[in-house]
């Protein structure tokens, strides 16, 4: 323990604060003490974090996972305010150095202290799996050696074994030596198996003083453990046949926690050490350089009729990787907290606009004595260009090449984004007063007005193949105008509420009778001049998507019931498929209800809950094609690119992710911005793709990263 240095709090919900245990990136870690003398250990997450919703969430759930665990091996969670201006958690003190620091200072454990760890971890493992979780960072820095046994702590990066995942803001972690290989090769579908991976690589370190894996670097290391037998050197005989069998690469093939228990049970209990299975079992295991340190390849034949693994460069590395099939690239495998991000080896060149290189522009753009909120933003593409706007900044033009501001129109910030761009025009609104919406159309290279009209200030304009189409300033007809902004046609509305819509290209009008949208049936009806003839009749919430082969295509509900509940999502449980013609609807079941925000592409509705998760669904078949589970909370609406048959999602920190669009399969991840602007929590993302470029929105900030593994 450290003492308290300047800037550190004296006492954290109410237990008084006696020093510093240790820190790390995410928070700092406090002996505190409650007023009945009960020591805590007291773990502060820093400020920064505190201000970010997702992280908090996960704070939030790791506290969860701890307190669902309360055996006599691990630490119990005493006491915990996730909701505080700076969350923290208290766990019973437990006094005692860690694994790593024992071995550090007295060297490897003897062969009774060996059974003593073995069982006291097993024992661990059972509490821990049978609370349904998975602990995924057992290494020497997370177990304490304490008088009456070994001690499991940080729950930080588990996970629930049933596949409802914690957030871990999407990352591979966990810590490469003691990580197992499908943690690494399927991060979110690790199962308890792999828990028993680690411990018999924690085995191995407590015993010789390093792992089975060590390497210079954590890419080499994550190689070895995917595809090189461990090296045990070193490891008494009698502990051999326990670790060979826990670091099998198969997960079926490892022991039972409850078989491995009785074996370690029959160890010897004596003091003495048996002889290691090695040539040379005088000379000592070297132990290897920091990661990141590069070294020239060496070898020594300390391991039985084998040289010990080569210290290889980065270079040569990245190429074994890729004939291996590890997609690490580059990669950083981190312990915790820190950001992994995996790239693949692009298989088609990208189409990228002249002279494009990455970048990022603030598109807040305070207007003078008017007040701001930056709630609102948005951007659409046509062609290579890149129009920006929404509420706290006015409409303006993005370079899409470097980012630059190419023009900026209007006199007060607006609030919504454009509405779309067509043959040179790109429309937007404007708000002279709180009684008046405008549409206005702005020529795309100069931002000069071309024309305006003023439409209903409740319904929005909607660009379809024959125009702009929206409804009147006093709601009484549809009107479409052409691109010289000359009237095309009208059509007349009806005293019920209705709403323009396009569909496959083609103008609609979605009409009900109740006086708010949702609470009675909905009435597809076809808009041209002059007439509103009504198509077909659709359930009470039923979600228009879009069209598949020119027809309109809905979500039907499982339930219309109103639920005022936070978070609540509503399941779905068939596509409604409308024959613009004959007015006929076929009804396609899914195989399951489906809940979170729908977004039809190229043929096929994703569905992206608020968790992450994102279950795709063939729009002609109902058939479910892929779900995964992302670890990414609030995730974007997806964006296709047809070039590489992948589909892109971005969160409001900033973060891509880009999975396979015929599989799900994760191609590559990044971190969050590092400032995304003081309005992320609250600012839908968004993300497009000009030419294969991908631009994203994240808070106030716009930015353009390469679909080849950002």
């Amino acid at each position: 323990m450290t003492p308290l240095s300047t800037g550190d709090p004296e006492s954290i919900g109410g237990y008084t604060l006696l020093g510093r245990l240790g820190a790390g990136g995410m928070g700092v870690v406090y002996l505190g003490v409650s007023a009945s003398g009960r020591q805590v250990a007291v773990k502060l997450v820093r400020e920064s974090y505190a201000q970010e919703e997702e992280f908090r969430t996960r704070f939030r759930q790791e506290i969860a996972a701890a307190r669902r665990v309360s055996g006599a091996f691990t630490a119990p969670v005493v006491d915990a305010d996730p909701d505080a201006d700076r969350p923290w958690m208290a766990t019973l003190y437990v006094p005692g150095p860690t694994l790593a620091e024992v071995v550090e200072k007295d060297g490897p454990l003897n062969l009774r202290e060996l059974r003593t760890l073995g069982l006291g971890l097993a024992e661990a493992l059972r509490d821990i799996h049978r609370a349904g979780l998975v602990h995924r960072d057992l290494k020497p820095g997370n177990v304490l050696m304490t008088e009456d046994g070994p001690r499991v702590i940080d729950f930080g990066i588990s996970r629930a074994s049933d596949n409802q995942s914690l957030t871990v803001t999407g990352r591979i972690i966990g810590t490469p030596p003691f990580m197992s290989p499908e943690q690494l090769a399927s991060p979110r579908e690790v199962t308890p198996t792999s828990d028993v991976f680690s411990l018999g690589s924690l085995l191995v370190f407590a015993a010789v003083g390093t792992g089975p894996f060590d390497a210079d670097s954590p890419y080499m290391t994550g190689y070895q453990v995917l595809h090189e037998p461990p090296d045990l050197d070193g490891v008494p005989e009698p502990l051999l046949a326990v670790v060979e069998r826990c670091l099998d690469k198969d997960p079926s093939a490892r022991p039972e926690l409850a078989d491995l228990h009785g074996v370690l049970r029959a160890l010897p209990e004596s003091d003495a050490v048996a002889p290691p299975r090695t040539t040379d079992s005088a000379k000592p295991r070297p132990r290897p350089a920091p990661w990141g340190t590069a070294t020239a390849a060496t070898s020594a034949a300390t391991r039985t009729g084998r040289a010990r693994r080569p210290r290889v460069l980065l270079a040569a590395l990245a190429v074994a990787l890729a004939v291996t099939g590890l997609s690490v690239g580059a990669a950083a495998f981190v312990s915790g907290d820190d950001t992994t991000t995996t790239a693949a080896s692009p298989e088609r060149r990208a189409s990228l606009p002249d002279g494009w290189r990455p970048w990022r522009t603030a598109l807040r753009h305070d207007a003078k004595g008017v007040p701001l909120d930056y709630q609102t933003l948005g951007c659409v593409t046509g062609g290579n260009a890149l129009f920006c706007g929404g509420t706290g900044f006015t409409v303006a033009r993005i370079d899409t090449a470097s980012g630059r501001t190419l023009w900026r129109t209007g006199t007060r910030p607006q609030g919504v984004q454009p509405i779309g761009v067509r043959d040179g025009l790109v429309y937007v609104y404007e708000d002279p007063d709180d009684s008046i919406r405008r549409v206005v159309a702005l020529d795309a290279e100069t931002g000069q007005r071309r024309w305006q009209r003023d439409i209903s200030k409740s319904e929005d304009a909607i660009l379809y193949d024959g125009g702009l189409l929206t409804l009147s300033s006093d709601h009484s007809s549809f009107v479409a105008y052409g691109r010289s902004g000359k009237e095309l046609w009208q059509a007349p509305s009806l005293d019920e509420y209705c709403t323009p819509s396009v569909l496959g290209g083609r103008p609609y009008a979605l009409c009900t009778a109740a006086t708010e949208p949702g609470q009675a049936p909905v009435d597809l009806m076809r808009l041209g001049r002059g007439s509103l003839t009504e198509i077909a009749t659709l359930p009470k919430k039923a979600q228009a998507l879009g069209a598949v082969e020119g027809q309109p295509l809905f979500l039907a509900p499982q339930t219309a019931k109103d639920v005022y509940e936070s978070g609540y999502e509503r399941p779905y449980n068939a596509l409604l498929r409308v024959n613009p013609e004959t007015g006929q609807i076929r009804r396609t079941p899914l195989a399951r209800p489906l809940t979170g925000a729908a977004t039809l592409v190229d043929g096929v509705v994703h569905f992206v809950r608020a968790n992450g998760s994102i279950t795709a669904v063939s729009a002609t078949s109902g058939k479910q094609l892929w779900q995964k589970s992302t670890d990414m909370e609030s995730l974007s609406a997806p964006a296709f690119s047809a070039t590489y048959e992948r589909v892109y999602f971005s969160n409001r920190f900033g973060r891509l992710l880009a999975l396979d669009a015929r599989t799900g399969a994760e191609v590559w991840r990044t971190s969050a911005l590092d400032d995304p602007g003081d309005k992320a929590q609250g600012t839908p993302p968004g993300v497009l793709l000009v030419k294969d470029a991908i631009v994203a929105t994240a808070g106030d900030t716009a930015f353009s990263r390469s679909p080849d593994a950002p």
